[in-house]
């Protein structure tokens, strides 16, 4: 898989705080989409903390490690599904997390059969599809057009 490229479109989606903010469900993030957890240096400290390029960074790139590692663990076959379909997935895994990615059990089953208009189709009746519609959007287009 590109690594560049899904870096630069989870760049593009999460955008980038040198700061400690919250997101749209109020919980402390910062950097590239980066859910600041208790063992972070920056947990505890108020919105507007500074955080520098290199943590930010460095964050973003151990967050793409645990994403590539829990698509995974959900998609024992990722690496043979097609680039364009694993570049959609650890988007998605990026965003929503192995427990929340792990519910979309039928787009995971039409994904397996190499199904990507059912695939597409679970993904635009979600809750998550409403919640960032923009960017599902763009993902469920994508999925919609892998061709093999």
């Amino acid at each position: 898989m590109n690594i560049e490229q899904l870096r630069e479109e989870l760049k593009r989606d999460e955008g980038c705080v040198y700061s400690v903010y919250l997101d749209h469900l109020n919980l402390p993030t910062t950097g590239i989409g980066h859910l600041i957890n208790e063992w972070d240096e920056e947990y505890g400290k108020p919105v507007g903390t500074p955080v520098s390029e290199e943590r930010v960074n460095n964050l973003f790139d151990k967050d793409i490690q645990v994403t590539l590692d829990e698509c995974k663990v959900l998609y024992d076959n990722f690496d043979d599904l097609p680039e364009e379909a694993q570049l959609i997935i650890a988007n998605m895994m990026f965003n929503l997390g192995r427990p929340r990615l792990s519910k979309f059990v039928r787009m995971r089953e039409n994904v397996n059969k190499g199904d990507w208009k059912s695939a597409a189709s679970e993904m635009r009746n979600s809750k998550w599809y409403d919640q960032v519609t923009k960017r599902a959007e763009r993902l469920v287009n994508r999925m919609e057009n892998i061709s093999t």
